[in-house]
């Protein structure tokens, strides 16, 4: 059985798109929240937990199956770091006997399995336990960390863990390098990059 739960992060409010809820743009007919907890279940998680908030009932529906325990984020507002502490706080109710969280958001179009399952190969090397995807010159999601770590953990604003990936020598912790992954949906001509790339569906209404 695998040592790991997973996460997505799907509570922001997309504000500069204008409200459009990029959780429900499409990839290949799929709807990004359903696409990142598809690749997020194929890592074979013991749980796997979708934190929603802007829009909660209308993401929830659209992304419910059996297998995923839906986290309500009433601070979303506050930005990512409080979508991380309702995961925690779930967690910390009950785990299901894992040591490690795989973390990931539904706004970077280009993620791929691949890339999940080397960011936890990474995690059970490293002395840290944690492994995370390089962003230019820090450290941020997808990640792995270590839910101890996690429990632990107090973030603040839209950093989310990265202050806390950040903060361990870079020695102790897996480094993936993905630059698409750096590309995530935050504005209209994201989009439109998005669909060039043929990252997101190009007719998006």
């Amino acid at each position: 059985m695998s040592r790991h739960v997973a996460v997505v992060l799907a509570a922001g409010g997309s504000r500069r798109l204008d409200g459009r809820p990029k959780q429900l743009i499409e990839r290949d007919g799929e709807a990004l929240v359903q696409r990142a907890l598809r690749l997020a279940r194929a890592t074979a998680p013991r749980r796997l937990l979708l934190v929603v908030g802007a829009r909660a009932m209308q993401i929830a529906a659209v992304a419910r199956a059996d297998d995923v325990q839906v986290v309500r984020n009433a601070d979303w507002r506050e930005g990512l770091a409080s979508s991380v502490r309702a995961a925690r706080d779930a967690l910390a109710h009950d785990a299901a006997g894992a040591t490690q969280c795989l973390l990931l958001a539904c706004d970077q179009p280009a993620l791929e399995l691949r890339h999940l399952q080397a960011l936890l190969q990474a995690a059970a090397t490293a002395t840290s336990g944690c492994a995370g995807t390089v962003h230019g010159a820090r450290i941020g999601i997808p990640a792995v960390v270590t839910v101890a770590r996690l429990l632990q953990a107090q973030p603040q604003g839209d950093a989310g863990l990265r202050e806390v990936l950040n903060a361990l020598p870079p020695d102790q912790i897996g480094q993936l390098r993905a630059p698409e992954l750096v590309f995530d949906l935050d504005t209209p001509l994201d989009l439109a990059e998005a669909a060039r790339r043929g990252w997101i569906d190009s007719q998006q209404g």
